[in-house]
């Protein structure tokens, strides 16, 4: 499987990402920012790569030519002011955030983050910190809980219907894996709804996936850190892939911007060429927003 990162030029520019600067790239997955960030940065510019899965953490072979230019950890970015003192990595002009879970958690991972393969419904991004994983809350939440999960979290629209069919499927046989998961979804929902675009799933697991992982919360949490680490004139670029993402994004932006410690850079989000989309097909829904510490 071919890593394939999302933006990458767009990147490089919006960071101003240049030789002897440092860099934190918050969502390491499996390093194409990272690498590209430090190829700009030549000869003595540094990154500091956070990766919150301990697989993934572990399966990144590091090229010996760069291990005084990367430092890479296996924690998460709500722990970024601490991860940045500890180390003391600094001066630090800007911070890269990649919303997106990576392909490498869909495909190969076997934690049920994709209805298009039949897995355990797990779904947490480091299995030895989260605890809940989502078989647990689709056979242990109350129907009202899940319809709020898969509401909030997913926009899903048939939310009632879906989790009243789950609760109902779970007291004949618990609902563990992705397949049987996906079966009750398309029993729930009108015929139409699932001759539409995107498949009728598909909410409803990222609902799971943000509720699991706690990521709403989460991205709140490492981009008000964010800002404690970086010095007047660093660049905060956020790249998010669904409309909660960049709704919360779009929003502390415009929070921080009134009240003076940050100046929006990108007034509209910054999205993939039709050459991008092609090239890489999962980009498409990706969008880049860019703020500057005052």
């Amino acid at each position: 499987m071919i890593h394939v990162p999302v933006l990458t030029k767009e990147i490089i520019q919006y960071l101003k990402a240049e030789p002897n600067k440092n860099f934190i790239d918050a969502t390491f997955g499996q390093g194409g920012h990272t690498l590209a960030i430090l190829e700009k940065t030549k000869p003595d510019g540094k990154v500091l790569a956070i990766e919150y899965d301990p697989i993934l953490y572990r399966s990144f072979k590091l090229n010996p030519n760069l291990k005084k230019r990367l430092i890479l950890i296996n924690d998460s970015y709500t722990n970024l002011e601490k991860i940045v003192k500890d180390l003391n990595f600094g001066p630090v002009h800007g911070a890269l955030f990649d919303l997106g879970v990576s392909m490498w958690h869909f495909k190969k991972s076997k934690r049920g983050f994709s209805f298009q393969t039949n897995e355990i419904l797990d779904m947490r991004i480091n299995p030895y910190k989260e605890e809940i994983p989502a078989y647990k809350i689709i056979n242990e939440y109350s129907e009202q809980k899940i319809e709020e999960i898969l509401r909030k979290f997913g926009e899903e629209k048939f939310a009632k219907r879906i989790a009243k069919a789950i609760v109902l499927q779970r007291k004949k046989k618990p609902i563990l894996t992705t397949l049987e998961l996906t079966k009750v979804i398309e029993r729930a929902v009108p015929r139409w709804y699932k001759k539409q675009k995107i498949h009728c799933a598909t909410r409803v697991f990222q609902a799971l996936r943000i509720a699991v992982n706690n990521e709403l919360e989460n991205i709140k949490r490492g981009l008000e850190q964010s800002l404690e680490v970086l010095f007047s004139g660093s660049r905060i670029v956020v790249i998010s892939f669904h409309s909660l993402e960049d709704r919360l994004v779009k929003q502390f932006f415009k929070e921080k911007a009134k009240e003076n410690i940050l100046k929006i850079i990108t007034k509209k989000p910054i999205i993939p060429s039709k050459k991008e989309i092609i090239i890489n097909p999962a980009s498409r829904s990706a969008k880049l927003r860019v703020a500057e510490l005052i």
